[in-house]
């Protein structure tokens, strides 16, 4: 009984008939279209190019698609044209400024330097190249690409670029306008340290690894950036020092991270499950860490380091043991204090692991190694818990897990208060908390 409500609560049904009913046709059309994406060129029509992109990102529907047609008129040869671009994504200044008012703003200084030259051009017909006098006359913009397959158009799109097109050009341009908002550069929230840098990653990819090149001012700092997921297709830079780095170690993450098949990925702790060696292995293979100062010292190291578009968190790896006992502020104390606080971290670390199966084995079998007074207090401790002690260090465990996961997942405001209370009524019932 107890089986059959846990799984009507908790497991998953996979329900037999649906409300609604999908042609197999249309299956059969999403399906060859989904396959010849790839390979889908773009037209030399621009409606055909413009009807192919409204069909793609589904502007019926979705708000944030915008597209603007416009008329170019080089030396009066008037030539249709739209521009194609996510509402958000762009920076509105930087389409106005560097694409819009170059192609439709004629001033006077640009007609009197390429009036001549564009009639001289346009009245040889097979000499004149609109595709070239685009790219080098008229957009004013540093990061401009000429793409010929929708499939690369797409994805420029959707990192926030301008894709233009033009009448009788089977290419489109793709103009860098990103300006989609993101979170500033802040403090380390996990990781502070009292002595070192203030400055922790953001979700922005391009930002972290401009932290990255500020500390390490080399340029033997190799940052190689790849894409992961079928359907999100996140990026993903691969960190590594070119004269400091083991050959082999980069070779090897380069291929677990570029022949991972899956569809999406979207933070650095599901990436770290897909590239570590053994999942059923508790202990931790990689580090991961927010501090830019601490990424760019294991670089320095020979590690290598990932970061993810989207995430604020670096991995290292690999990573030893020895590693989570240091801290990045270890480097700014004296050697002196330093050791002596990696040898009290390494204490702490055996005595949290130790601690209550040594107090099992005592008080259960080995009376004779407390001293009496202490055994006197632990065995009147001891009167009022129904509990035999294995229970309670189990109980005492999962209580320690538990306020855990409540100081993260209850709001801050009070998530203090509870923890605060929850230790203190446990630890006036555990005689195991009194005496550890």
């Amino acid at each position: 009984m107890v089986k059959k409500i846990f799984n009507d609560i908790f497991k998953y049904k996979e329900k037999e008939e649906y409300e609604f009913i999908l042609p197999d046709v249309a299956n059969n059309i999403a399906e060859n279209e989904f396959n010849e994406e790839d390979n889908q060129t773009v037209y030399k029509s621009i409606d055909e190019n413009l009807y192919y992109l409204k069909i793609k990102y589904n502007m019926l529907i979705n708000s944030d698609i915008k597209s603007r047609e416009f008329t170019l008129n080089i030396s009066n040869h008037n030539i249709k044209a739209f521009i194609f671009y996510i509402d958000g994504m762009v920076e509105d200044s930087a389409i106005n400024d560097f694409i819009m008012k170059p192609l439709l703003l004629k001033n006077s200084m640009q007609m009197k330097i390429s009036k001549q030259s564009t009639n001289q051009i346009l009245s040889t017909e097979k000499k004149f190249n609109l595709e070239n006098y685009l790219y080098s006359s008229l957009i004013p913009q540093n990061s401009v690409s000429k793409e010929t397959k929708f499939s690369d158009i797409v994805v420029k799109v959707n990192a926030g670029f301008c894709a233009l097109f033009v009448d009788n050009l089977n290419i489109a341009l793709c103009i860098e306008t990103k300006g989609f908002k993101g979170r500033s550069v802040d403090q380390p929230i996990t990781e502070s340290v009292v002595q070192g840098a203030q400055e922790g990653f953001v979700e922005n990819i391009r930002t972290n690894t401009s932290m990255l090149r500020k500390i390490i001012n080399n340029e033997n700092l190799i940052i190689e950036e790849t894409t992961v997921g079928k359907i999100s297709k996140t990026k993903v830079a691969i960190c590594y020092m070119k004269n400091i780095a083991n050959d082999d170690l980069v070779a090897e993450v380069k291929y677990r991270v570029n022949n991972l098949q899956i569809d999406y990925i979207l933070s650095s702790g599901q990436l770290t499950q897909f590239i570590k060696d053994s999942s059923k292995m508790a202990f931790p293979q990689t580090i991961s860490t927010e501090r830019s100062d601490k990424t760019s010292r294991y670089l320095l190291l020979g590690r290598v380091a990932i970061l993810i578009n989207g995430s604020p968190f670096s991995i290292i790896l690999p990573a030893s043991l020895i590693d989570f006992l240091s801290s990045p502020e270890d480097s700014n104390l004296n050697y002196h204090y330093a050791n002596f606080l990696r040898i009290l971290r390494s204490v702490a670390l055996v005595s949290a692991l130790l601690i209550p199966g040594l107090y099992i084995a005592i008080t259960m079998y080995h009376y004779e190694l407390i001293p009496s007074e202490l055994l006197f207090a632990i065995v009147a401790a001891r009167e009022a818990i129904p509990f035999p002690i294995l229970f309670e260090i189990i109980i005492m465990e999962a209580s320690f897990e538990l306020i855990q996961e409540a100081s993260i997942r209850v709001p801050s405001s009070f998530s203090t208060t509870v923890r605060n209370n929850w230790c203190f009524n446990f630890r006036r019932s555990s005689s195991f908390c009194k005496y550890c």
